[in-house]
């Protein structure tokens, strides 16, 4: 397995840039050959640059990028460098916009996830609200901003949407041109982040070709909520394979909530290769994916 990773030391901390340091050594401790790249091409031009130095791979080998999400021309750029040394990425550029970009995996996951709507501008709120009913929850294409709380998230009526609707689309790292409007739903919690924010109680689940590698609780910090039955852990697990198999994405992170009501449900997706660990031991999730050739 090899490792693009882009854990290089950085100027000011931050949770994700902490992760991708756990990542990178656990990837190392596990014997995982390990290539540093640059962030963005802003020093060396592309991507043929960003990888000059790692060496041309006579049969194809298996690779992870550890790293920030990328922006899609950069992602199928690395893609495209590294399949040109022997290297390949486990998800092809289509396949990572498919577990990324919520307009295009949600077609997919009709009835295993709220009911949405995918907009492009403040002009398409009225219809979006109209046809869910508030108040709505709404995110970005690729990311939430519930880092801002439960404000930031939430709109309770159109004057609130049409706001919320033209901050996101400015922000085009979590928008990509697109909002996401969704029927809010009421997920069983216990705590509130400190922003106010509900913490769910959510399980991401790490996949491989529709086979679970490993799964944790979402959120950190100790959570009475965070212990599953068997049968909790069954229903969680099969509808994560579930979602898994109507993506067909290879290497793919699902979470999945409990509503109030006891029923479990798809929150969202994510390229498995720049999604966080939450509650998962690195060490546990890499001793798997050395061995993702097992599981072709």
């Amino acid at each position: 397995m090899i490792v693009l990773s882009e854990s290089i030391e950085q100027i000011e901390q931050s949770a994700s840039a902490n992760e991708n340091k756990l990542m990178t050594e656990a990837a190392q401790l596990l014997g995982c050959k390990v290539y540093y790249i640059p962030r963005d091409f802003e020093r060396c031009g592309n991507a043929e640059n960003a990888l000059w130095h790692i060496p041309e791979y006579a049969k194809e080998t298996a690779g992870i990028w550890v790293g920030y999400i990328p922006e899609l021309e950069r992602y199928e750029a690395i893609y495209q460098a590294a399949l040109a040394k022997g290297i390949k990425l486990l998800n092809t550029p289509l396949e990572h916009r498919i577990a990324l970009e919520f307009d295009l995996f949600y077609p997919h996951l009709k009835g295993l996830t709220p009911e949405s709507v995918i907009i492009a501008s403040t002009n398409e709120c009225i219809q979006a609200g109209e046809l869910l009913g508030y108040p709505v929850f709404i995110k970005g294409a690729v990311q939430s901003r519930k880092q801002q709380g439960w404000e930031s998230c939430v709109a309770n009526n159109q004057e609130e949407l049409i706001r919320l609707t033209e901050w996101l689309l400015k922000l085009k790292y979590s928008s990509r041109s697109k909002v996401i409007v969704r029927k809010l739903v009421k997920l069983r919690h216990q705590r509130l982040a400190p922003n106010g924010f509900p913490m769910g109680r959510e399980f991401r689940c790490f996949i491989y070709n529709q086979q679970i590698l490993k799964y944790g609780y979402y959120w950190d910090g100790q959570d009475n909520l965070s212990q599953l039955s068997k049968h909790e852990e069954k229903q969680v697990l099969s509808l994560a394979i579930l979602a898994a198999e109507r993506l067909r994405v290879p290497y793919i992170a699902i979470d999945i909530g409990q509503l109030e009501s006891g029923e479990w449900i798809v929150i969202e997706t994510a390229d498995a290769q720049f999604a966080g660990v939450c509650q998962i031991p690195a060490l546990e999730l890499w001793n798997k994916l050395k061995d993702i050739s097992s599981y072709s």
